[in-house]
């Protein structure tokens, strides 16, 4: 009310100006600054009203805003204690509520354990059950397969004296000792079994310890090497010179030396060609002095390989010299020395010659000493039990043939000379230092890397065997396994019993022995199955 009354006490003083102003100009148009300034200081007063009514208005409402505002500030703060209040009362009860639950859960939790420790038992129980019920199970088996023997035999046996029964007196007589001799002979084979079984476990404990001791304290390299040796050249220009003009220096090296030069589009290398390793050597040495010379024309050519083969010869000599020093064997003819030197250029399936001999004299010195027998002579022999090798390219006739005729020429003994002829079984035995070469001879050449065999006779060994062991009636499947080094032979049960089954294996072995030629041994395994099947309805 004081607001509209400040307003309507303005209005009315504002109009009454107006109307003064409105009077004043009528009566004194002629004196217009004065109304002017009569009508400014009117509006001048007139603001200054309405601006007074302004903030009086203003200073109300401010008053009316605060009482407003702190009676909203108490209603507050009385909501938000009445919050708290709720807030901590909900609180005690969700703690309240946890405490429950995490009783609850160590209760259930309790109940479960019993459960599992109650349900471990029972699974104790069921599995002890199953046992038991195994266990009788393969009883009744057991019990059923008795019963069907028996009648088996009750059967058999009845059959038996029904059939006697029809005979004469030298027919049963001859019945019977028929049985007697068969059952004599199954127990004779079982018997002869076990004595070699026996025998041989006991012989094969000595061989292992003996041949184990013998190959420990041996450690030779093995080499593989071929029939083609390269010799380096400093440039590819040295192949037009070791050509030469219409190639005559290349044939007269070829004719000196009697080797093939293979000179292709390899970089800075020559190929020498020949299966006989002497000149293979020779021709090699012979263009690394050439081309380490430079003159090379043809009375070079020839000067320079005449040189090379006296002094491979002189080479030659003292290695044969060193291996009879290492080995301890003396007395040795000269021309036997040179031939053993002549072995470290011969090379037997990739294995060098003379490594292999002296390996072998090694092992077979090694094995006599343990065994008490002749060292010197196992020594001897099996340094020479190959020396025919390196005869072969110039003369007719087996290796061993020709290591017989150059020892006994050159006045080897004839325990010697027996070491050389028997080592691949070609005459019998006459000493037990002559099964000592033979049996180094196989290990040198059987040991991991000694030797490299040709694919196709590896493949024409193991169809060897396998038609040696499948010849023999009663064979169902033979195979080769372990890359032909055992045999496994299947028979037929119903053909071949457990005696004869031995005597098999025994017979297949010796005929491998016979018939083949193999570095190390060959085991033979007769297998022979007995299945027993029945039909349920």
């Amino acid at each position: 009310m004081d607001v509209m009354l400040v307003v309507a006490i303005a209005g009315g003083v504002v109009v009454g100006a107006i109307a003064g102003i409105l009077v004043w100009n009528s009566i004194l148009s002629a004196n217009k600054r004065s109304a002017k300034a009569i009508v400014a200081t009117a509006g001048q007063q007139a603001a200054d009203l309405r601006t007074g009514a302004d903030r009086y208005a203003a200073d109300t409402r401010s008053t009316a805003d605060r009482q407003v505002g702190v009676e909203r500030e108490r209603q507050l703060v009385a909501a938000r204690e009445d919050a708290l209040g709720i807030k901590e009362a909900a609180v005690k009860e969700a703690s309240r509520r946890r405490d429950e639950i995490d009783q609850a859960e160590r209760r259930l939790a309790n109940r479960e354990a019993g459960v599992g420790e109650l349900q471990e038992r029972i699974r104790a129980d069921e599995r002890g059950l199953d046992q038991r019920r195994s266990e009788l199970a393969k009883q009744d088996a057991a019990g059923v397969a008795l019963h069907e023997a028996l009648q088996r035999g009750h059967k058999e046996l009845q059959g038996n004296l029904e059939r006697i029964a029809v005979m004469t007196a030298e027919e049963a007589a001859r019945e019977i000792r028929q049985q007697v001799e068969d059952e004599a002979r199954t127990q004779a084979a079982a018997g002869a079994r076990d004595i070699k079984e026996k025998a041989r476990r006991d012989a094969e404990k000595d061989a292992r310890r003996i041949i184990s001791m013998a190959t420990q304290r041996l450690a030779a390299e093995h080499t593989a090497e071929t029939t083609v040796a390269t010799v380096a050249l400093p440039s590819d220009e040295m192949k037009g010179r070791i050509i030469g003009r219409e190639g005559r220096n290349i044939r007269a090296f070829e004719l000196a030396t009697g080797v093939d030069v293979i000179i292709d589009d390899t970089p800075d290398s020559v190929g020498i060609s020949c299966f006989d390793p002497i000149r293979r050597e020779v021709a090699r040495r012979a263009l690394e002095a050439l081309i380490a010379d430079g003159r090379i024309h043809p009375g070079r050519v020839e000067e320079l390989v005449t040189k090379t083969r006296a002094e491979l010869d002189k080479q030659l000599v003292e290695l044969g010299e060193q291996a009879a020093y290492e080995l301890g064997v003396h007395g040795l003819h000269g021309e036997v020395i040179r031939l053993i030197g002549r072995m470290r250029y011969r090379t037997s399936y990739g294995q060098n010659l003379y490594e292999h001999s002296k390996e072998v004299s090694w092992i077979a010195g090694m094995m006599a000493a343990e065994l008490h027998l002749d060292v010197m002579l196992a020594r001897r022999g099996g340094l020479l039990h190959d020396i025919g090798k390196v005869l072969t390219h110039d003369h007719e006739g087996t290796h061993v043939q020709l290591g017989v005729e150059v020892c006994r020429k050159y006045g080897e003994s004839a325990p010697v000379i027996n070491c050389i002829e028997a080592h691949h079984d070609d005459v019998p035995h006459d000493s037990s230092e002559s099964v000592l070469v033979q049996a180094s001879d196989a290990i040198s050449g059987s040991r991991p890397g000694a030797r490299r065999e040709a694919f196709e006779s590896y493949m024409k060994r193991l169809t060897k065997l396998e038609e040696i062991a499948s010849g023999y009636p009663g064979v169902e499947k033979t195979t080769v396994i372990q890359a032909g080094r055992e045999v496994r032979v299947i028979v037929k049960p119903e053909q071949i019993t457990d005696a004869a089954a031995q005597t098999l294996s025994e017979t297949i072995a010796r005929r491998i022995e016979s018939e083949l030629q193999y570095p190390g041994q060959i085991r033979v395994t007769v297998i022979r199955e007995t299945r027993a099947s029945d039909i349920a309805k």
